[in-house]
């Protein structure tokens, strides 16, 4: 019984020191280290081994003390760890080799478009679509309604209905806000590396001036919207409002600036304009009826740093 409490003790000491030396095992078990990652490679009687985070090369190798140079890249870190204990055994008796993830940057995907903080993001573990997403800060508040992935053709093609080829790549769209409610919970892609993934700008109408609610208001699938719409999210005039000089004011290579008479659209004596992806709708006091290039400029300068509504 003492003999088997000392073998006992003696493993426990064991298991203590390697742990203290070598350090805990990788927190991302099953990532898959590639070209650029960093790693950290520790080992019993080995003051040679680099104490400092050490790259793979382009070539997917490392070259470390009494090992040599290894091929590290295609496997995790515990199979680059046994694969470094059974070379370093050659040299010396139950060395003890421990790998960690120091950094991971073989495994980029890319957020881009109106998100907080777009960038590159690596993946350690597995990682679903949304995950990503709220790590780059969520949906902006100019976000539109999709949300797109596309990957290269190299790593397969994206496996959800309405994917489709696209120079070189397989790209699909999703609705952001049922991503975001969860109401298609297979659409939560899991993403692979060099994935791209993209959220479009909202495609905005504005209504600037006399009226209650001025700002920037979406077009969701649509491509335009009537102005007695726009008004309407707009919570309608004010009492100063110039109705009968109202303009729509349209950019372009040459600049548009559309009339409207706003009394006489909601007296049905017009038919109603449709704003197009981008227009501003002007409405100007009561006093200036004839709104100069000076309140027109201010307009376009409100259009582009407004609040932007969703209803």
């Amino acid at each position: 019984m003492q003999k088997k409490a000392r073998l006992g003790a003696r493993a426990g000491f064991c298991l203590a020191l390697s742990l203290l030396v070598c350090g805990q095992p990788s927190a991302f078990p099953d990532y898959i280290l590639g070209a650029g990652d960093l790693i950290l490679v520790r080992a019993l009687h080995v003051p040679e081994m680099p104490d400092k985070p050490i790259p793979i090369a382009a070539d997917g190798t490392i070259d470390l003390p009494m090992a040599g140079r290894v091929k590290a890249a295609g496997g995790t870190a515990a199979d680059l760890g046994r694969k470094l204990e059974s070379l370093l055994a050659r040299e010396i008796r139950d060395p003890h080799v421990s790998v960690e993830l120091a950094e991971a940057r073989s495994h980029p995907v890319s957020v881009l478009g109106a998100v907080k903080t777009p960038g590159v993001y690596q993946l350690q573990g597995q990682k679903h679509l949304l995950e990503i997403l709220s790590a780059a800060g969520g949906p902006d508040a100019d976000a539109g309604d999709t949300v797109r992935v596309s990957r290269p053709l190299g790593r397969g093609a994206i496996p959800l209905e309405g994917a489709r080829e696209m120079e070189g790549a397989s790209v699909v769209e999703l609705s952001l806000p049922d991503l975001l409610e969860a109401k298609h919970p297979g659409e939560n892609l899991l993403l692979q590396p060099d994935d791209v993934v993209t959220v479009p700008r909202a495609k905005l109408v504005y209504v600037v001036g006399e009226v209650k609610r001025a700002g920037g208001f979406v077009l969701h699938d649509r491509a335009s919207m009537p102005v007695l719409q726009a008004l309407s999210l707009a919570e309608g005039l004010t009492p100063v409002a110039g109705a009968a000089h109202a303009k729509i004011v349209r950019e372009g290579p040459d600049r548009q600036e559309i009339p409207v008479n706003i009394k006489d659209l909601l007296a049905g004596r017009a038919a109603d304009p449709m704003l197009q992806a981008g227009d501003i709708l002007f409405v100007p006091d009561s006093q200036a009826r004839n709104a100069g290039l000076r309140a027109i400029e201010a307009a376009i300068q409100m259009g582009t740093g407004v609040v932007i509504w969703r209803r």
